[in-house]
């Protein structure tokens, strides 16, 4: 490979990263802040070719399982890694939820926590 074919993976490489972290700390009962360990599970996940699409859905899918609790039930440990993450992906890699179910849950999370207190759902 030449120089120019290197320097565009790494870039492809480091963009990945980049919004993979964005979509973490963008989900609701997220910390907020990347630690190390976070950014390390991004570079992990490109390794793997886990596609964006698919972390997006498992934010997504998580978020609002965390959401959409009944009142009653017990409270929830806070999520303090992306890698509270991981059983989901794995779940939408065996199965692929459809993508308007997707779109669907990100409306209603997006609707719901502009109705509630900031940072949490």
């Amino acid at each position: 490979m030449d120089d120019i074919d290197i320097r565009s993976l790494s870039s492809d490489r480091e963009n990945y990263i980049k919004q993979v972290l964005e979509f973490y700390r963008g989900t609701p009962e997220t910390p907020g802040r990347v630690r190390r360990e976070d950014r390390l599970l991004a570079a992990d996940l490109h390794e793997r070719g886990v596609t964006l699409s698919t972390l997006e859905a498992a934010f997504i899918l998580a978020a609002a399982r965390r959401c959409f609790r009944p009142p009653y039930a017990r409270p929830l440990a806070p999520i303090r890694s992306m890698y509270y993450f991981i059983p989901v992906i794995d779940e939408i890699l065996a199965n692929p939820p459809d993508a308007d179910y997707i779109a669907f849950l990100k409306s209603k999370i997006k609707k719901h926590t502009a109705d509630t207190v900031p940072s949490h759902c």
